[in-house]
């Protein structure tokens, strides 16, 4: 399989059509378009809503009615991961979405938001992570020009959430951190010095 000119190695592809919350890494735009095309249709995506200030990117996002957050104050982000979770309940949907909550300037594993294990909570929908490595490199920041490189997709096996509760939302942050620090190429994880936080509270 390839992708603007770059061979693409799929693994665990058995777990890619499940109703679900896809989350991914981030370090390029590539990461956007490679998730949109590689998760079920009927997949919808989540970002800030100040994205439809993007040009021509932010349009497109909302008339492909994509979903938007509040992320202005913890309070207004809460409120809108659940009408997030209602929304994907209601019209039987899957969500994509990056936990990071931003894209990474290096490649490498940035801490996670809380907001993927809210809408878990809420959905009571499973978690399939998509470990991506390459990308980066394929697809540089500020850089229009896509490179030739190597890219990998691993969709691990879904996570349930049926049981998951509210006091222990900093675990399952912790956990799915610790399976992308298994499973990600040692270029991709954190560096030591850039401390050992793995939670992102704002």
């Amino acid at each position: 399989m390839w992708i603007l000119g770059n061979p693409i190695k799929i693994e665990g592809s058995e777990f890619s059509n499940t109703r679900a919350i896809y989350i991914c890494n981030h370090a390029s735009p590539l990461d956007i378009f490679l998730v949109m095309w590689l998760t079920p249709t009927g997949s919808v995506g989540i970002a800030k809503k100040e994205i439809i200030w993007y040009p021509m990117f932010g349009q497109l996002y909302v008339l492909a009615n994509h979903l938007r957050i509040d992320r202005s104050n913890p309070a207004a982000a809460i409120e809108s991961m659940k009408k997030v979770a209602q929304a994907i309940v209601k019209k039987n949907l899957s969500l994509i979405i990056f936990p990071e909550g931003t894209r990474s300037k290096t490649g490498r594993l940035l801490p996670f938001k809380k907001g993927f294990v809210h809408i878990a909570l809420q959905s009571k929908l499973p978690i399939v992570p998509m470990v991506l490595t390459g990308t980066h490199l394929a697809w540089r920041k500020n850089s229009l020009r896509v490179r030739p490189a190597p890219l990998k997709v691993r969709y691990l096996p879904p996570i349930k959430t049926i049981d998951w509760e509210e006091k222990d939302i900093n675990k399952y942050v912790e956990m799915v951190h610790d399976l992308y620090l298994q499973h990600l190429p040692e270029s991709q994880k954190p560096l030591v010095t850039e401390g050992k936080n793995i939670i992102r509270e704002s």
